[in-house]
């Protein structure tokens, strides 16, 4: 009782994140994984023209490899849970770093466009995918309290990669043609590997820590005279062994858990998050053609997106700093509400801009709402379901807004050249972001009220991180009963109380125990027969 066992009601605590440390490593292979996934579709699109003259295509043709990077990075997200629960985050991550690096250097030989869709847009988009999903995880891994910062920090990743990779690949275009640039792009993506490699498993080097603190503290403990240290080792390793096989039928772990959907928050999360994709999207890749149909020179067009991009780069970190105050945390889900109002407003009430000065304001508003719902949305995910169901929830998320991805752009192009008209579409589009907020809003505080009244169940995880605690409070059960099995006698160090201990232990055996300790629900008999009381109240206590 003296000293902290390393098996009772402390087994969870080195696993706690460490907010800090390698985290931060973490977070800046995160930070280059965002930023490649949501920059490199949008970046590829400076070779367009060179490939409409070569395969003699027509825009809409090429436009379709970013789409399918999109498609690959949002509906792969099931089969990226998958492999991450299965094989966990750091080989994924391997895996899918190659396999990016390589659509991109095998389209550099490809003669049609057919073979472009298969290499830069399925082979890239799926390696990528398979980066992005599990750089998440780990981030939420090991960030607990500052992880609002660093959702902020490494969504950041997106725009400064934006204003890096275009004129990066406007210059390799000029200076190696598309199929250079396309060479070099593809060992760029070799990066992804690099962070994938520094993703270190937080549990790997905290068990092995652990277990050599365990078995110098029990070889200590249970022999306090000197002498039989052989006899120690062995009681060390035959505990270990016992303990992995009781682990063993625990470590049956699902490889896509769809239990999440019993919980009325993420499915709230999802709904409104299906609605926000639909129209989030829309307004920046329309920009530039509306600009230029009010008479804005291609130039200064093209600007407006730089300026939405430059104050994205300082939004997202501001936001997740905001999300990460005590006394907003709680609140984050009304916080990422309002963000989303504040984007859906901001394109209402620039539907009539007809002038440069408009756009300019608009883009800065927009800006700012874009990076305040970019910095949120996996905050949020990750405080509704926890990080043990992190991994499903994400990929099943994805794949939902992947649907969206694909209705709602295309059919805003569609209505654009059938109406000829723009102002319509920045309405439709902000009407129904707005929605999303409102649906998320109402919906979370009719819940929050719901659950007020109701008294939680006791077995029930909360939102935030509920099945982390199930997950701990199971690992010290199993840790108190094996101390209690195997480690009563460990306590004592004196020789009369030793002796008192075996012959408890024969009164044990002669009654039908087990003869380990003191069994349960005897130990007030065998308390006067020689058993340690610190043992009973230490049991009792738990």
């Amino acid at each position: 009782m003296g000293r902290p066992d390393p098996e009772e009601g402390q087994l969870p605590a080195p696993l706690k994140p460490p907010d800090g440390g390698w985290g931060w490593i973490v977070l800046l292979g995160c930070f280059v994984i965002t930023g490649f996934s949501y920059a490199f579709p949008k970046a590829v699109s400076v070779y367009f023209k060179e490939l409409m003259k070569d395969f003699h295509v027509g825009y809409s043709d090429t436009a379709w490899i970013s789409s399918i990077m999109l498609a690959m990075l949002y509906g792969t997200g099931p089969v990226c849970s998958i492999m991450v629960n299965q094989f966990g985050c750091r080989p994924v991550m391997l895996i899918g770093g190659l396999l990016a690096s390589a659509g991109m250097i095998l389209a550099s030989f490809t003669t049609n466009i057919i073979e472009l869709y298969l290499t830069a847009g399925v082979l890239t988009g799926l390696g990528m995918a398979l980066n992005f999903q599990p750089s998440l995880i780990m981030l939420g891994t090991y960030f607990d309290k500052r992880r609002p910062l660093a959702n902020g920090l490494a969504a950041a990743g997106s725009p400064v990669f934006l204003s890096s990779l275009s004129p990066l690949g406007q210059v390799l275009l000029e200076m190696f043609g598309w199929r250079g640039g396309f060479l070099i792009m593809g060992g760029l993506l070799l990066n992804c590997c690099t962070c994938g490699a520094v993703m270190r498993p937080l549990d790997m080097g905290m068990k092995r820590k652990m277990g050599k603190a365990q078995d110098k503290y029990e070889a200590k403990e249970m022999l306090p005279i000197g002498g039989k240290s052989e006899e120690g080792i062995s009681t060390t390793d035959g505990t270990k062994k016992g303990k992995k096989a009781k682990k063993k039928p625990k470590k049956g772990k699902k490889l896509l858990d769809f239990s999440i959907f019993s919980n009325r928050g993420f499915i709230i999360y999802t709904i409104s998050k299906f609605i926000l994709v639909l129209g989030l999207f829309v307004p920046p890749i329309l920009l530039v053609n509306y600009a230029k149909d009010t008479g804005v020179p291609d130039t200064e067009a093209a600007f407006l997106l730089s300026i939405i991009g430059f104050i994205d780069i300082f939004a997202r970190p501001a936001c997740g700093m905001v999300a990460g105050l005590k006394w907003v945390r709680p609140h984050v889900a009304y916080l990422f509400s309002f963000s989303m109002l504040f984007n859906g407003l901001t394109d209402i009430c620039s539907a009539r801009a007809s002038n440069y000065t408009g756009l300019v304001i608009f883009c800065i508003f927009f800006g700012i709402s874009y990076g305040m719902v970019g910095a949120l949305q996996f905050e949020v995910l990750m405080a509704i379901v926890g990080s043990q169901k992190f991994s499903s929830a994400i990929g099943l998320v994805l794949l939902i807004e992947a649907f969206a991805v694909l209705i709602g752009p295309p059919s805003a192009g569609r209505l654009v050249d059938a109406l000829k008209n723009y102002e319509v579409i920045f309405y439709l589009a902000g009407s129904e972001v707005v929605l999303s907020a409102l649906f998320l809003g109402v919906a979370s505080y009719c819940c929050l009220n719901r659950g007020k009244k109701e008294p939680p169940p006791e077995n029930n995880p909360t939102a935030g991180g509920g099945s982390d605690t199930e997950e701990a409070e199971s690992d010290v059960q199993e840790a108190e009963e094996h101390s209690s099995d195997n480690h009563q006698p460990a306590h004592s160090t004196d020789n009369a109380v030793a002796v008192a201990n075996e012959e408890a232990n024969h009164v044990a055996e002669e009654q039908g125990g087990e003869g380990g300790g003191c069994p349960a629900g005897d130990g007030e008999v065998l308390v006067r027969d020689g058993c340690n009381a610190d043992q009973m109240v230490e049991r009792d206590s738990f």
